[in-house]
Order: structure tokens, then C-alpha cells, then sequence
């Protein structure tokens, strides 16, 4: 089997990539930038939110494998608030969807589509399930181009028999989850922060969210994969996540008791676009998946932030051993 995968060097595409590979699956990456947490993901550098117009090998000129099962389309830009400031980059969103798109119609394969929680925009019940998204909650640009890629996909199925599996992945975290500089997300950011005894900044006292750790995230992906690339069913809409709440201040908690530390939090409202009561009903992942996560909130925080610490203190030794050779 041939797995390729868009937004490769992303911390969702590196953790999937990397365990398909450990199961002897072939993977192609495609990324807008090398990956900077490994060298064993083939990688594609390639903008695919670029206006293309020919699909003969690939996407635009660059050709790609000729023995493609299954795409896993992951390329995004995923920060809610940065696309409020920037709504243009929810527009690119979109290109890329089409784009990934119209490479899977012209080469007849099926496709993993990445949603997102954000699709149910802030509705106030206790549990969401797949069918009760109603689009006139949409809160952001983000949103809006995650309802609109998922708008294209069904389109897709309908008009060109297109195969798929849609997953709406709520807060994944884990590892490869660093580069806080590049992309800034919120678990990383106050494990450096609270790790450094600075303050941090809650926004939402009452904000619930759904978080994911990355293997229970890839185990449904591969779950998927394989059920897509079997021919034994397709075209679902799927919630991927633990299938429990917690507020951003537990989750804060959760890391300063990891750290030993105590967190010294401020807190401010949510932020124009933010989801703030989100808990996904994963009944359908369970029963059309075999989809059992295993890792609750205060176990993988304290994961993540063993990964973190360890990956901080490689780099201050590379850094350190780099100075001492100049």
C-alpha cells in the first residue's frame, strides 16, 4: 500500500506518517516545507494552495508516484485566530482542498478529508454528533473553509464517485508539536511558558474543548485508510477525538502538576471565532473504526510534556555542543 499525504511535515502528518512506515507502508509527503522532525518522509515540496490547471502525474508540474492507494489529506492553515486577521489564508485552505481534489479524480483515488470540530461552530450542546452541524453557527474563516473543503467532497462523491472519509479532529497534541515559533498552539506554548514560570493567558475561564492525543488521532486515521483502501465501505463523516471536556484552565493544571510547577494564569474572555463548548459523540468512530482512545487529558499532558522537555533539552545540548566546536 501507498499512502500520500498532504501537510506531511505537520505535526499530524509527521506522527502518521512515521507509524505507517513502522507498519511497512509506503509513504509519499507533500508539504510547503521540508520536514524539520525527521528525514525518512519522502517529501514533496509543493504550495498546493496554488491555482493549477493540468493533474497528468500530480499537482501542476510536479509529478508524483504512479502507485497512489489512498491520499490523507491533511494540508491546512489551522490557527482559528490567525485567519480572523488573515482571511485570506481560509481562501487557501479551500484552493488546496480543490486542488487535492481534482488529483484524486483524475487518478481514481479515494481520499481522507481533515475537518475539523470547528465545523459545529460554538453551539452550546453537551454532545455533538456528525449529523447535527448546522452551518449558520459558523464562527470564522477557518471554519467557513472547513465547511466549505467538506462541501466539496460530498460534491465530489456525488458528481465523480469520488470515495472518502471526512474527520473532524478536535485540539490533537502530542508529539512533534514544538515549533511554537512557526505555528503557535496552545498546549506547547504553556508547557514552555509555565516550564519557564511565566504567566499565561486563559482566553475563555468556561471554555470547554474536546483534546485529542496524537496516537489515539493517527489510530483512527489508519483505521480509516483501511477501510477506505479494503473497498469494504466508504463516504462517512467521522468525529475523531477522546469524547470528553475539559476547560483550558484544567488543562493548564495538568501541565503545571506534570512540571511541578504551579501555573500562574490570567484569564481573559474567548477571542472573536473561538469555539468555547465543544465534546464530540464518538459512537460512529467506535462502531464503524473499532476507534478506542486510550489516552485521557491528564495522562497525555503529561506525555506531551515528557516529550517536550526531553526535545528541548536535545536541542539546548545540540546547541550548546555546536558553540563549543566553533
Amino acid at each position: 500500500m501507498h499512502v500520500l499525504i498532504t501537510g506531511s511535515s505537520g505535526q499530524i502528518g509527521t506522527n502518521l506518517g512515521l507509524s505507517l512506515l513502522e507498519r511497512g507502508v509506503q509513504v509519499t509527503g507533500v508539504d510547503i516545507r521540508p520536514n524539520t522532525w525527521t528525514d525518512r518522509i519522502p517529501t514533496l515540496i509543493q504550495d498546493l494552495s496554488l491555482s493549477v490547471g493540468h493533474f497528468q502525474g500530480g499537482i501542476g508540474d510536479l509529478a508524483y508516484p504512479d502507485d497512489i492507494d489512498v491520499v490523507v489529506h491533511l494540508a491546512a492553515h489551522a490557527k482559528v485566530h490567525q485567519l480572523v486577521q488573515l482571511p485570506h489564508m481560509a481562501m487557501e485552505n479551500v484552493m488546496m482542498t480543490f486542488n487535492v481534489l481534482e488529483y484524486c479524480r483524475h487518478h481514481n483515488l479515494p481520499i481522507i478529508y481533515s475537518s475539523s470540530r470547528e465545523v459545529y461552530g460554538d453551539i452550546q450542546r453537551y454532545i455533538t454528533e456528525e449529523s447535527y452541524a448546522d452551518f449558520a453557527f459558523t464562527e470564522s474563516p477557518y471554519s467557513a473553509s472547513k465547511i466549505s473543503g467538506e462541501a466539496f467532497v460530498y460534491s465530489y462523491a456525488q458528481c465523480y464517485d469520488l470515495r472518502y472519509l471526512v474527520f473532524r479532529f478536535s485540539n490533537v497534541y502530542g508529539r512533534y508539536d514544538n515549533d511554537i515559533e512557526r505555528m503557535e498552539r496552545v498546549i506547547p506554548k504553556f508547557i514552555r511558558m509555565i516550564a519557564n514560570d511565566e504567566q499565561i493567558t486563559v482566553y475563555g475561564e468556561k471554555k470547554i474543548l474536546d483534546f485529542t492525543y496524537v496516537d489515539d488521532c493517527v489510530g483512527g486515521i489508519i483505521s480509516g485508510i483501511d477501510l477506505l483502501v479494503s473497498g469494504e465501505d466508504a463516504n462517512h463523516t467521522i468525529n475523531l477525538a477522546y469524547g470528553q471536556g475539559n476547560s483550558l484552565i484544567t488543562m493548564a493544571n495538568h501541565i503545571a502538576e506534570a512540571l511541578g510547577k504551579t501555573a500562574n494564569m490570567e484569564i481573559e474572555p474567548s477571542r472573536v471565532g473561538e469555539v468555547t463548548h465543544y465534546v464530540a459523540n464518538i459512537g460512529k468512530a467506535r462502531s464503524l473504526l473499532g476507534y478506542d482512545p486510550k489516552m485521557p487529558l491528564k495522562e497525555g499532558i503529561a506525555a506531551a510534556v515528557a516529550w517536550s522537555t526531553s526535545w528541548w533539552a536535545a536541542q539546548s545540548a545540540a546547541v550548546s555542543g555546536g558553540s563549543k566546536q566553533e
